[in-house]
């Protein structure tokens, strides 16, 4: 039984609009909650559902917000993922990661001596893949949205325009473009005053380019962004600076609908993005592994606990760099065979109590590197409806690259390929070939939006951005919440640990553990390091017995808040 936050008996009459900042006591509300890492996008997508518009509503204003007042990660320039439960049991999601363009080859950032040209793979015109926000939320809205379109882009249009608040958050990337505007003209004119000159926090950032990008999707929908001007002026520039993607690589580009992954833990359903993002197979085939044990018994990050879950991460991510990348190109992927309770139980049986395992580098090449530059945001309706929605540009400001005359940043998701196959080492590079570079194919990506469910209904909905760390922290706070029984706000909270199989080294955030704890890690073999934080959770929790809804913005995250009412 689970854990009733201790809010639900302070507000149970609550009826008025809540704003909370982050922390371990959850924010409540009882028609609707939006929970994101900017709190101007959050109020958008509250005001949508007080409205009277439902989730999926809410997260497309919720997601044009934060392209304008998150640019390091909210985007139109970018991709992404939603994974969607409705409160009649309908469940789906939608595969909006960017593509390869069409002039794109297996070794197009290699030299003669199979070497990375100047980081191109990350920096620059070429990083860039075809954009795909846009397409998905499009089609998510054409499947499931119940306002016009054109309500739901009008508050982007209007922050664009008037401008909102500068933020400390956004202080160093502005710094840095002071002192190096020519490096990025484009992106100058945009985040500068006149005279190259930073902004200081709290002054109003206007981005008038981006307005007419914004107002022109908010007429047009798909085509808006895909052909016509927007279309244009991003060929032009690409032609202008050594790019790729074209006008029909962008008229070519669609969104997909699609199942998403499915497993169980505990009595609960486990729903999450299949491939091509890794994230779904990933949770459920750990959740799978760690079902046998005695999870609560053991104590949240006891060592004992923290040995088990380590080993647990250290299999899956073995597993998806052997085998996961985009379905339309390796239809052969043993989808199925990785989330089934079999498999897990092979793989528990390597487990030792008593010693860490040790990673493999000489298994598999050439893993690429993911920047932790993502967003989420997690929204739950009157209904009962729920959207865990996750999209990013790759590093924090992508490619750092703004389209002359259209005021958005672009993507640098190209990185996300394996550059260079036949690779192995053990620093964290492993690449396999469902993972290579070909002309429209979607790179492998870690985005985990998740929701969990019981008796047909919606629970929890949680996702983070963080690279790979994404995966691990959507697990530690399924476990905190389930096994654990957490509020959100203590899941959320919670310190955190990451084990990606390679480099074979534990992170640790650093105030997660006690030093005692941590040398009883050790001692059973785990390499450790320090970090101050991994990944922003935004999660939800649907109390369907007392009729609350509660929401938890990370306190790792500058201006997260949960918003309901």
């Amino acid at each position: 039984m689970l854990k009733r936050p201790l809010l639900v008996f302070l507000f149970s009459t609550l009826v008025l609009p809540v704003f909370a900042q982050s922390g371990r006591l959850p924010a409540p509300a009882k028609n609707g909650m939006v929970v994101s890492s900017h709190y101007l996008a959050s109020e958008v997508g509250n005001e949508v559902l007080e409205q009277g518009g439902n989730a999926m509503d809410a997260a497309v204003a919720t997601a044009f917000a934060l392209a304008v007042t998150l640019p390091r990660a909210g985007n139109i320039g970018g991709g992404g993922f939603i994974v969607y439960h409705g409160a009649d049991g309908e469940v789906t999601s939608f595969n909006f990661r960017e593509k390869a363009p069409l002039a794109a080859t297996e070794r197009m950032y290699l030299n003669r001596y199979d070497r990375i040209i100047d980081n191109s793979n990350h920096d620059g015109p070429l990083s860039v893949g075809v954009p795909g926000t846009v397409a998905g939320l499009a089609l998510a809205h054409e499947r499931l949205g119940s306002m016009p379109w054109e309500d739901l882009v009008a508050p982007s249009v209007s922050l664009a325009e008037e401008g909102f608040p500068f933020s400390w958050e956004m202080k160093p990337f502005v710094d840095m473009l002071s002192r190096r505007p020519k490096a990025y003209p484009s992106t100058s004119k945009v985040f500068l005053k006149p005279g190259n000159k930073a902004y200081e926090p709290g002054e109003i950032l206007k981005q008038p380019d981006l307005a007419k990008t914004l107002d022109r999707i908010q007429k047009e929908g798909h085509d808006g962004f895909y052909k016509g001007e927007t279309a244009r002026l991003l060929d032009q520039f690409m032609k202008v600076n050594g790019g790729l993607i074209t006008e029909e690589d962008l008229a070519k580009y669609q969104a997909v609908e699609q199942a998403p992954i499915h497993g169980t833990y505990r009595g609960y359903d486990i729903y999450s993005m299949s491939p091509p993002s890794s994230g779904g197979i990933a949770v459920v085939t750990m959740l799978n592994i760690l079902e046998e044990y005695d999870l609560k018994e053991m104590g949240h990050n006891s060592a004992e606990y923290l040995h088990v879950v380590t080993e647990s991460m250290r299999r899956a991510f073995a597993d998806r760099a052997e085998h996961v990348g985009d379905p339309l190109f390796n239809p052969e992927m043993p989808v199925e065979r990785l989330i089934s309770k079999e498999h897990a139980a092979m793989l528990r049986e390597g487990i030792s109590m008593n010693r860490a395992s040790i990673s493999d580098s000489s298994l598999f090449n050439n893993q690429p590197y993911e920047s932790e530059e993502t967003t989420h945001f997690s929204v739950v309706d009157a209904e009962g409806n729920a959207v865990s929605l996750t999209y990013t540009l790759e590093y924090s400001y992508g490619s750092r690259l703004v389209v002359d005359g259209a005021g958005f940043l672009l993507n640098n998701e190209m990185g996300d390929f394996n550059a260079i196959p036949g690779v192995t080492n053990s620093s964290g590079r492993i690449g396999t070939p469902p993972n290579l570079i070909e002309p429209e194919k979607r790179m492998i990506s870690s985005m985990t939006p998740t929701i969990v469910a019981k008796d047909g209904k919606p629970v929890i909905v949680i996702g983070a951005p963080g690279g790979r760390t994404i995966i691990n922290t959507v697990l530690q706070v399924i476990l905190n919440v389930i096994d654990h029984e957490m509020n959100i706000g203590e899941a959320v909270e919670a310190g955190r640990v990451h084990h990606q199989w390679l480099p074979d080294r534990t992170v640790i955030e650093k105030w997660a553990l006690s030093p005692d704890t941590r040398r009883l890690y050790e001692l059973l073999g785990h390499t450790t390091t320090t970090r101050g934080s991994m990944g922003r959770a935004m999660g939800i929790y649907i109390d369907h017995d007392e009729g609350l809804i509660y929401g938890a913005a990370d306190s790792r995250s500058f201006d997260g808040e949960a918003v309901g009412h």
